[in-house]
C-alpha cells in the first residue's frame, strides 16, 4: 500500500525537496509502512508528552525544588522495580507478534496471552517487594525515612507499568499505531487533570496517586484496544503455551529484562549518590526538571523506533539486509534532522525554560544544556538499539548496557560533589562511551547478517 498521491493541485506547489521526498515515499512500500507508523504514533504521543511537560512545570512550581526532587527519586525507584515487573515483555511482544501474526497467528496469540499473564505475575511480585522494602529503601539508601508512604504508593506504578508495557508492545507488533495514538491521546488528557488535582489537594502523595490513576486509565484502554485488534486480525488468544513459546522467554525476554536492568538501576544508584550529598534533594529537583525535557525531546526518536521495530524484525526475519539498512538509515536521518534544531532552540532558551519551574531552578541552565546534549547522542543510538533487538542479539545488548551502567556509576561517584550538573555530565560521558561500541556492532550486524528466519529456528537465532 502506498500513500495516496497529493494530486495535481497540491504536488506542484510543494518545494522541490518536498516533492522529491514525496516521490520517494510513494515509490517504496517499506517507507510507507514506516512513515504511517511514525506519523500515527507521533500524533498521539505529541499531545500526551506536551501535556506531561506542561504538567511537570506546574507540579514543580506547586511542590518546590526539594519535594520535586523527592518525586524524581520516587519515580526512579518505581522505575527500577518496574523493569523486573515488565520482564522485557513489551519488546518480546513487539518482535514476535510482528514476526508471527501472519505466518503463525496461533503462536502470536499464545505469546500475547503468555506475556499478559507473566506481566501481571511479575508486576504483583515486584510491587509486593517494593512495598515491603520501602522503609529500608527510604531510610538506608535515600536518607529520607519520611518517603516510606510515598514509595509504597508508587509500587502500583511498577505493577501497572509492566502490564501496560506488554500490551503496548503487542499493539506495536500489529503495527496498530493509529490505535496506540488514540490510547496515548486519551490517557494524556486524563493524566493532566488527575496529576494536577492530586498535587494541589495532596502534595507529593497526591501527585503519585494522580500518576497511578493516569497509568491505570492507560492500561485499561490498551487492554481494550489489544483485544479488539486480535479479533480483527484473526489472532486467537490461547491461554496455554508450548515449549517453544516458553523458550522465547529464555532466549529473548530474559536478556531484554537484563538489558534494562543494567540501565534503570544505574539511574537509581546514581540518583541515590546525589540525594545523599548535602542539599541533594534540591539538586535532584533540578535534574528531574531538566530530565522532563530530555524525555520530551526523545519522544520522536522513541516513536520512530517503535514504528521501526516490527519492520526491522520482519525484514531481518526474511534475511532482507538491504531493506534493513534503508530503514535504519531513514531513522537515523530523521532523528538528526528533527532533534537537532529542537536541541539548539531549547539550548538558547535554557535560562528561561529552567526559570519557568520556579526561582530555585533559574540558575541551573548549564545542567539543562548538558541534558539536551545527551538527548542528541541518544537520538542517534536509539535506532541502533532497535536493530540489535530485532536481530535477537539481546544478550550482547545486555553486556553493552552493563558497560554503560558501570561507566555512569563511576563518573557519578567522581562528580558527586557537583550535584545535578555532575549527574547530567556523568550520563553524557557514559553515553558517549556507549556510542562507540553500539554503532560499531550495528555496522557489523548489517554487514555480516547471515540470518535464518527465527520461524525456522523456533525463536531466537
Amino acid at each position: 500500500m502506498t500513500v495516496p498521491s497529493p494530486g495535481p493541485l497540491v504536488h506542484p506547489r510543494l518545494p522541490r525537496f518536498a516533492q522529491f521526498c514525496w516521490a520517494r515515499l510513494n515509490s517504496s512500500p517499506l517507507a510507507t509502512r514506516l512513515a504511517k507508523g511514525a506519523i500515527w504514533s507521533l500524533a498521539g504521543t505529541a499531545v500526551s508528552r506536551g501535556l506531561t511537560l506542561f504538567a511537570s512545570i506546574l507540579v514543580a512550581r506547586i511542590l518546590g525544588k526539594e519535594a520535586f526532587g523527592e518525586l524524581g527519586i520516587i519515580q526512579n525507584t518505581s522505575g527500577m522495580f518496574g523493569v523486573f515487573a515488565g520482564f522485557g515483555l513489551g519488546l518480546t511482544s513487539t518482535k514476535y507478534v510482528a514476526e508471527f501474526r501472519a505466518k503463525e497467528p496461533g503462536r502470536a496469540g499464545r505469546i500475547i496471552a503468555l506475556s499478559a499473564a507473566l506481566a501481571w505475575a511479575a508486576g504483583l511480585l515486584a510491587a509486593a517487594v517494593m512495598w515491603i522494602a520501602a522503609p529500608w529503601l527510604a531510610e538506608r539508601t535515600l536518607a529520607a525515612p519520611q518517603l516510606t508512604p510515598a514509595l509504597r504508593i508508587s509500587s502500583l506504578l511498577a505493577l501497572l507499568g509492566g502490564v501496560n508495557g506488554a500490551q503496548t508492545g503487542a499493539l506495536s507488533g500489529f503495527e496498530s499505531f493509529k490505535t496506540i495514538a488514540w490510547v496515548n491521546l486519551l490517557a494524556g488528557l486524563a493524566s493532566f487533570p488527575l496529576v494536577l488535582i492530586g498535587t494541589r489537594c495532596g502534595g507529593l502523595h497526591g501527585t503519585i496517586w494522580g500518576l497511578v490513576g493516569s497509568l491505570a486509565v492507560n492500561a485499561a484502554l490498551s487492554n481494550l484496544a489489544l483485544r479488539r485488534q486480535c479479533a480483527t486480525a484473526g489472532v486467537p488468544l490461547f491461554h496455554w503455551a508450548t515449549r517453544r513459546d516458553w523458550d522465547v522467554l529464555w532466549r529473548f525476554s530474559l536478556p531484554a529484562v537484563l538489558s534494562s536492568a543494567m540501565v534503570v538501576p544505574a539511574y537509581w544508584a546514581c540518583s541515590a549518590i546525589v540525594v545523599n550529598q548535602p542539599g541533594g534533594y534540591g539538586e535532584m529537583g533540578v535534574f528531574n526538571a531538566a530530565n522532563q525535557w530530555f524525555s520530551a525531546l526523545l519522544f520522536l526518536p522513541m516513536v520512530l523506533s517503535q514504528a521501526a521495530m516490527p519492520v526491522l524484525s520482519e525484514r531481518l526475519g526474511n534475511n532482507d539486509t538491504a531493506s534493513t539498512r534503508d530503514v535504519l538509515r531513514s531513522c537515523l536521518k530523521t532523528n538528526i534532522i528533527v532533534v537537532s534544531p529542537l536541541i539548539l532552540a531549547a539550548g538558547i532558551g535554557s535560562p528561561y525554560i529552567m526559570a519557568s519551574y520556579g526561582t530555585g531552578f533559574a540558575g541551573a541552565w548549564p545542567t539543562f544544556v548538558v541534558v539536551l546534549s545527551t538527548a542528541g547522542v541518544l537520538a542517534v543510538l536509539t535506532p541502533v538499539g532497535q536493530l540489535l533487538a530485532a536481530s535477537g542479539r539481546l544478550w550482547l545488548g545486555a553486556s553493552m548496557n552493563l558497560g554503560w551502567g558501570l561507566a555512569f556509576l563511576c563518573f557519578a561517584y567522581l562528580l558527586r560533589s557537583h550535584g545535578a550538573f555532575g549527574l547530567a555530565s556523568s550520563r553524557l560521558l557514559a553515553y558517549l562511551l556507549h556510542a562507540t561500541w553500539s554503532i560499531a556492532f550495528g555496522m557489523y550486524v548489517l554487514n555480516n547478517w547471515k540470518g535464518v528466519s527465527s520461524v525456522q529456528k523456533g525463536g531466537h537465532r
